[in-house]
């Protein structure tokens, strides 16, 4: 393909990319458990305080405009008026039930001053609001249901919301404001592996645990007694993707794309590229998406030229728009394969027909055990689809809910954690912990067929698993 016909590819690209953040497909950001990452626009100042980027209701962190009564409950609990403020959210809620903030502070007011075991969420609400949604939607529902269960032994859950803005530095500062606050017993997230690995040296020094259901970089394990994930590690994933390429696929001959600077992105290459070798194959060819001369038709025709068969794309967020032009411009010649990142609403719009066949490995799908008690009661509670980040932010809140029944205590969640007999049910079946900090998983693939859920022609549809 002619350099002329790649920036068409690209400016069209752009342009559909566009028109999904700003036309605010309600789809997309509820109905099938999207997030979009690329949408930064109503970013947060950056120059905020640590302080400023935490709040347990006195103050929204959600960009853009607040509904009336969301911004008089904020105000209520500002002023210690909870009553008001559990009036006043409750209202809003009935208004907008999507809006998982409102439903964190609206827990929160209803604790107002009882005792209560204290935990931390760390989003990157400034520059991916969709993407902090997702995982504070699973960390609200988890607490919902504690609370209203009756709480951890008697005492409820309250949580603090903390915009980290996915930012190593600011991540932080952000752990190192959650670690002097003794109450806070044990914090979800944050987000990209290289944010969980800046920020867990905060946290193991300031000894207090943190789970990502994000970070799936092979770095992690065995990092820290501190840093725990409800994500499986690239080497699941990987694993899952060659022998799908090795054994159904009946390929053995591969070339990646990555981005080097994504600390996820090399992870995720690099299993697979020691997966396909034990397992008899090769890849025969890697492009870094980040290369400032990377051009997606000449390094197709080269994976081509050096007789490759399957392409895998283990872009991460801010190369996606680059893997989606791979996709564009193998017209379909080559299997395609993708990491997590590669599941996104852009995937299935700009992809579309070229996309169609492509296997991503991701840690869990609504659709692959519809009856889970979890789907049903997400459905019910938000009126949407949730997706795997939803899901595995909500298997992070109820491994520190058992370890906070064990021993409410900062070095109790740790141990109890860390203990051999440590396990509970979570949205996506037993939650148990590796010595290494790692979840003792599977992973789920999907594979993009004809479909009409997505409003877009095409879906994402688990891959049965082989028995």
């Amino acid at each position: 393909m002619s350099q002329k016909n790649e920036t068409k590819i690209l400016f069209l690209a752009l342009l559909i990319t566009l028109g999904l953040v700003g036309g605010g497909l309600w789809w997309f950001n509820g109905k099938y458990g999207f997030s979009d990452k690329e949408k930064t626009s109503q970013n947060l100042p950056a120059n905020q305080s640590p302080q400023q980027r935490i709040s347990f209701g006195n103050k929204t962190l959600m960009p853009g405009e607040v509904r009336p009564e969301k911004q008089a409950g904020i105000e209520a609990i500002a002023n210690g008026n909870f009553s008001k403020a559990i009036s006043n959210l409750e209202t809003s809620l009935r208004a907008n039930r999507n809006d998982p903030e409102a439903l964190i502070f609206l827990n929160n007011a209803r604790i107002g001053t009882q005792k209560n075991y204290t935990i931390g969420v760390s989003v990157p609400i400034g520059t991916d609001p969709n993407g902090a949604s997702e995982i504070l939607r699973g960390v609200a529902q988890a607490q919902n249901e504690i609370n209203q269960a009756g709480g951890i032994n008697g005492v409820k859950l309250k949580v603090a919301i903390a915009n980290d803005d996915n930012n190593p530095e600011t991540a932080k500062q952000v752990a190192t404001e959650l670690v002097k606050n003794q109450e806070i017993l044990g914090v979800v997230g944050p987000y990209a592996s290289d944010v969980t690995l800046a920020a867990g040296t905060v946290y193991q020094s300031g000894q207090l645990v943190a789970i990502s259901p994000i970070s799936t970089s092979v770095k992690l394990s065995n990092f820290s007694r501190y840093v725990f994930r409800t994500v499986p590690s690239d080497y699941i994933a990987a694993r899952a993707l060659a022998d799908y390429m090795l054994t159904k696929l009946q390929q053995k001959n591969a070339a990646v794309f990555f981005n080097s600077q994504s600390s996820y992105s090399q992870s995720l290459k690099s299993e697979f590229v020691t997966a396909v070798s034990l397992g008899g194959g090769q890849v025969s060819a890697e492009f870094d998406l980040s290369s400032p001369d990377f051009s997606a038709s000449k390094s197709v025709e080269e994976a081509i030229r050096r007789g490759a068969q399957v392409l895998m794309l283990a872009a991460n967020t801010e190369s996606l728009d680059k893997a989606l032009q791979v996709v564009r411009v193998n017209r379909k010649r080559l299997k395609l394969l993708g990491g997590d990142d590669v599941y996104a609403p852009k995937t299935l719009e700009i992809g579309a027909e070229e996309a169609l066949g492509m296997t991503l490995a991701v840690p869990w799908h609504i659709d692959a055990d519809p009856k889970l008690s979890f789907s049903q009661q997400s459905r019910k509670l938000w009126g949407a689809d949730v997706n795997w980040r939803t899901a595995l932010a909500y298997d992070a809140v109820r491994s520190l809910i058992v370890a906070l029944q064990r021993n409410p205590t900062r070095a109790g969640v740790q141990q109890a954690l860390s203990s051999s007999d440590f396990s509970t049910t979570g949205a996506s079946g037993t939650i148990r912990f590796l010595p290494s900090g790692d979840r003792n998983a599977n992973i789920q693939l999907v594979q993009i067929l004809p479909g009409n859920r997505s409003r877009t022609g095409y879906d994402f549809v688990p891959v049965p698993q082989q028995r």
